[in-house]
């Protein structure tokens, strides 16, 4: 039976339009910025976040990363020696997934352009699913998170990697110095966009900490939820089960 995926609520589309925007034009340097910017700290987060998925119990099945941007997450699943299975790569930004594509062209990666809040594909379709620095651009992000968990095989792990503010008073000073004034402007000369790297730490902001998201996955369904600081707390790895 052919699959009809829900529309994205209409309350969202605005916001949806500008995310979608932002990414599609940063697109070609996405990958250097992402790791200049980080210090590279950013490939050792997604090797644990995967680590945390538990697809070792089913190395042959199917996993999701919604969000993916330019696959480094998918990447690095499809990397692992026992790994058989597929990643389903899914995005709205188009330009992202083309942009990626290259890295792609003997893994058993399927990219999907599709929306997090109306995923398609059926309930129950994934052994796991995860998120590397997607969630906090959901428009709507307790559907978001709603639509992961209806995805989501029974039992089976969602993770999602994502900046948070750290804890400590000097480290989140420090970080939200960085965050606020060098970022952006490396963001602007780099990229050539007037905007978009002072839309992350905006985004950052605003979303919530990992307490409060712990309780917006239990919200949407999952249990065992969890979450570990990373590098002083600047970013975080969140996890619960379907």
């Amino acid at each position: 039976m052919q699959y009809s995926p829900q529309s994205v609520p209409e309350a969202c589309l605005d916001r949806d339009k500008q995310v979608k925007q932002i990414f599609s034009e940063i697109a070609p340097r996405y990958d250097l910025l992402n790791h200049v910017l980080s210090l590279n700290i950013d490939r050792v987060w997604r090797r644990l976040a995967v680590d945390r998925l538990g697809w070792e119990a089913e190395p042959s099945g199917r996993f999701l990363d919604a969000c993916t941007g330019t696959f480094d997450l998918a990447l690095e699943l499809s990397d692992r020696t026992d790994f058989c299975g597929q990643v389903i790569a899914t995005d709205f930004a188009s330009p992202m997934m083309v942009q990626g594509a290259r890295k792609i062209v003997s893994e058993p990666i399927r990219p999907v352009c599709g929306n997090s809040l109306a995923l398609p594909f059926p309930d129950d379709s994934f052994d796991g699913a995860m998120v590397g620095f997607g969630v906090r651009n959901l428009a709507d992000l307790e559907h978001g998170l709603s639509e992961l968990h209806r995805v989501l095989k029974k039992d089976r792990i969602l993770v999602v990697l994502e900046f948070t503010l750290p804890p400590n008073s000097l480290v989140r000073a420090a970080y939200l110095l960085y965050f606020r004034r060098v970022l952006p402007f490396i963001g602007r000369i780099v990229s050539g966009h007037p905007w978009a790297y002072q839309y992350l730490p905006e985004s950052v902001g605003e979303f919530p900490p990992p307490d409060e998201l712990g309780l917006q996955f239990k919200k949407a369904g999952f249990s065992d939820v969890g979450w570990t600081l990373l590098t002083g707390g600047i970013a975080a790895i969140h996890w619960g089960r379907a």
